[in-house]
């Protein structure tokens, strides 16, 4: 089910949607999330200092269809930047359109023309249909991740 997508920087007047899809991603991670919180995030991607930038996914009609939260990160040994991919999420009624390839996509148009190395993210084991999209855009690494909970 391809349908035209365009990816663009969310801007203000996308908060609600964006915020509507934000609640999805976190609903589908079962992490508890507020009004508030998506407040604090959507603070982050309005605001040009902080690192933490965002992409939307609109559908031929302008309607938000998906999101993508970014931010450079230091790779201290290869002495480069790289990007890192915080949060990737798509409507379910549109998954299959071709909207996370797109957002994928232009995460990497971003990453090359800031000169990034590599752009890196996480995903749940059990996240099989947005894996099977990663499979397919980039290379499985064989790190292994730790969290510290502080």
């Amino acid at each position: 089910m391809a349908v035209t997508v365009m990816i663009r920087a969310a801007q203000p007047a996308d908060r609600a949607a964006w915020g509507a899809l934000y609640a999805g991603y976190a609903a589908f991670y079962q992490v508890p999330q507020t009004e508030a919180m998506r407040d604090t995030v959507w603070g982050w991607l309005m605001d040009a200092g902080h690192q933490t930038c965002g992409l939307v996914a609109c559908g031929a009609d302008g309607a938000l269809i998906g999101l993508a939260h970014y931010r450079a990160f230091a790779r201290p040994l290869s002495a480069s930047t790289g990007g890192f991919l915080d949060d990737l999420f798509v409507d379910p009624d549109v998954r299959g359109s071709g909207a996370a390839d797109a957002l994928i996509a232009g995460l990497r148009d971003i990453g090359a023309a800031r000169g990034w190395t590599v752009i890196r993210w996480i995903t749940a084991e059990d996240n099989y249909r947005a894996r099977g999209v990663y499979d397919r855009v980039a290379v499985r690494t064989p790190w292994v991740t730790y969290d510290i909970k502080i």
